[in-house]
């Protein structure tokens, strides 16, 4: 997975104060001004989203105005898995 987020510069993962996702660990790249991808790590699982935020500041403290599970499980080897990254980042 670390391949992952260094490819595609993902911040480090820090704590969810905003209870979005249910105070752990997220990390997140920008699609946008308010728009970003996060993945949220519980214990060795990775879950992607996509969010939307006023400002970049706000990701981990305040609840976003948009966030949809893009992938459950996110599991690099699948393909389809792959693609819902890239569909957003290239």
């Amino acid at each position: 997975m670390e391949n992952v987020f260094k490819y595609y510069e993902f911040s480090a993962f820090f704590l969810d104060t905003s209870a979005s996702f249910s105070g752990n660990e997220i990390s997140f790249t920008e699609l946008n001004e308010t728009h970003f991808l996060i993945f949220e790590k519980m214990d060795a699982i990775y879950n992607l989203y996509v969010a939307k935020y006023q400002h970049k500041k706000h990701i981990g403290s305040k609840s976003p105005e948009i966030l949809e599970l893009l992938v459950a499980n996110y599991d690099k080897s699948l393909p389809e898995h792959r693609i819902a990254i890239k569909q957003y980042l290239h």
